[in-house]
């Protein structure tokens, strides 16, 4: 082995622990000029790329991210595609975390600089600047770190001017802010918000009865129980009161792509403020419509808000899929209308009404729907614009049959709805 080593090297040959420890080290370089996924800067983009992805909302742990630099090490560098594909395919478990993926992706590898070209966007407007791209707020807000770090310090001397127009509390601000635009951090945070809401459905009178001082007719078992007590006297008479129950409600929560940063902080809304309150709750059943229904209700029924939104995530398969309202009030009525108790049940569909199918097949149902319960309020995040009229097809037959349109876009339109359903349903 010394032999070959001078040789080779034109130099007298080493001793036979250095032979070793110069053999290892000449090895360990020319893996790395090769590129291996394990060592160099190929290994370091991909665990910050998924330091990223954390950051933006996807489940990410230590072994999705080894698996990642596994996949990349079988494919290979040579073509872009299979890299993403890979990595997708490794670290993307749910379909709404795709679109985020892909704009993370693109934002990632376009560039090896990528913080200087971050900071490229926040230089003065010049000749020739590109426009920044526009990008989901979960990206943003996991590509900020970037920013912060590669921002240059404040030279000696420079005065810095605060503007204190925009200092109200974020609370306040976050309670107007619109679902759409809040980034992962401001999302997580206002779903903490509309957790701590309560929903007090209206009481109606329920058929059964119960003992009291006052109602219409005696409760004789009482009252012949009272005579034997005072030797056939009576001293008070019991009578019979109808009891008081919550409205049951049927919630339907459109999934579809227009819906997606609205239906799970509503669902998980839902979930929380009409949780059982003493003796008077009534019925809640949950379903999920996109191209076709979907019954949330067991999912539902679990105490944790987090694991229902787990389980409701693996219950809906048609996430993203358009939206077909009329197909699935048609499996509402075959197969879930006993559902409608007695036209009792207190309907709220929440969808933007932008809806693909047929026309004449949603009239149908909307119209057995409003006269299967007792009020059908649509739930509309479309409201959040000025001016807003219901012109898609979906939504003006929605809108005839609707008894009433509410907005909840944000924390503000759902302390609204939740002051004043009760007496929305009386009127």
């Amino acid at each position: 082995m010394q032999t070959v080593s001078a040789a080779a090297t034109g130099g007298p040959a080493p001793s036979g622990g250095s032979a070793v420890r110069e053999a290892t080290n000449v090895g360990a370089q020319t893996v790395q000029q090769l590129g291996d996924a394990r060592t160099g800067k190929l290994a370091d983009n991909i665990t910050g790329f998924g330091r990223a992805l954390r950051r933006a909302g996807l489940p990410l742990d230590g072994a999705r991210m080894a698996l990642a630099l596994d996949a990349v090490s079988l494919v290979g560098v040579d073509r872009r595609e299979d890299v993403r594909a890979a990595l997708e395919a490794v670290l993307v478990s749910r379909e709404q975390d795709r679109a985020v993926f892909g704009e993370m992706f693109e934002a990632w590898f376009r560039n090896p600089e990528l913080a200087q070209k971050l900071l490229q966007q926040m230089l003065p407007s010049s000749q020739g600047k590109l426009e920044p791209v526009a990008r989901r707020p979960r990206v943003r807000e996991a590509l900020s770190p970037l920013r912060a770090a590669q921002a240059p310090a404040n030279p000696k001397g420079q005065v810095v001017e605060l503007d204190a127009c925009m200092s109200a509390s974020d609370l306040q601000r976050l309670r107007h802010a619109d679902f759409n635009a809040l980034s992962a951090s401001e999302y997580q945070l206002v779903q903490r918000l509309v957790c701590q809401l309560h929903l007090p459905l209206p009481l109606i009178r329920a058929r059964r009865t119960r003992v009291a001082s006052t109602g219409a007719s005696l409760h004789w078992p009482g009252v012949m129980l009272e005579a034997a007590r005072m030797d056939g006297e009576w001293l008070r008479l019991p009578r019979l009161q109808r009891r008081e129950q919550a409205l049951p409600l049927l919630v339907l929560l459109d999934v579809s792509g227009s819906m997606e940063r609205y239906a799970r902080l509503l669902l998980a809304f839902l979930h929380a403020a009409t949780r059982p309150q003493g003796d008077a709750h009534g019925r809640i059943d949950v379903f999920a419509f996109g191209t076709h229904l979907t019954d949330l209700t067991p999912a539902f029924k679990l105490g944790d808000t987090d694991v229902m939104l787990a389980k409701a995530s693996i219950a809906i398969d048609d996430f993203a899929g358009g939206t077909r309202l009329g197909e699935s009030l048609l499996a509402l009525r075959q197969h879930h209308a006993r559902r409608l108790l007695g036209r009792r049940t207190l309907v709220l569909l929440i969808t933007d009404g932008l809806d693909t199918g047929e026309t004449a097949l949603l009239d149908t149902e909307l119209g057995w729907l409003r006269r299967s319960c007792r009020k059908l309020l649509w739930l509309n995040p479309l409201l959040r614009f000025d001016g807003y009229a219901p012109s898609a097809r979906g939504a003006a037959v929605l809108h005839q049959h609707a008894h009433a349109m509410l907005a909840v876009h944000n924390v503000s339109k759902l302390e609204d709805l939740a002051r004043g359903l009760a007496q929305l349903v009386r009127r």
